[in-house]
């Protein structure tokens, strides 16, 4: 991609070549299929990471796309704080999330707006049974369930298939 333009008419420099960035299922940032570690880059990617209408992206002088494969933040840790659900992701951030805005897939899993409501965040095999632990299911509700937060509840159910 040297001398190439990157989208919406931004020049790379000359000898400049874009970054291949990813993140995998579980949150893990990789360049060109090696797995990013360190915490300051680490930091830095995502803090800066954005999503528009053409998908994720990071903007520097020029406009590098970062490939997502499910979505870029996971819930690793679940607990209830009143009426709130309090996540702990895994860039090790903490914030509250309201139980009527969560989602569950086709497959099972829990999803929640993060930052803001800018991002989603899939939640993690450990904090998927922390929530469970918070439901209480009714088999004549076909696979559903209530949600008890903070003295109230919430149904849980499947998307339409």
């Amino acid at each position: 991609m040297t001398g190439e333009s990157g989208t919406r008419g931004d020049q790379l420099p000359a000898g400049w070549t874009l970054p291949d960035l990813r993140v995998d299922r579980d949150g893990e940032w990789h360049d060109s299929g090696v797995q990013i570690t360190h915490p300051g880059v680490l930091a830095n990617l995502r803090g800066n990471l954005r999503k528009d209408a053409e998908g994720y992206f990071i903007q520097t002088r020029v406009r590098i796309p970062v490939q997502v494969e499910d979505v870029p933040w996971v819930v690793i840790r679940v607990e209830p704080r009143g009426e709130r659900l309090h996540v702990l992701l895994n860039d090790a951030t903490e914030e509250d999330v309201d139980p009527r805005a969560l989602r569950i897939s086709a497959q099972d899993v829990p999803y929640s707006p993060v930052k803001g409501g800018a991002f989603e965040a899939r939640f993690s095999r450990a904090a998927t049974f922390q929530l469970l632990a918070l439901v209480d299911h009714d088999e004549r509700d076909s696979g559903g369930g209530v949600l008890r937060v903070g003295g109230r509840e919430f149904p849980l159910g499947h998307p339409a298939a």
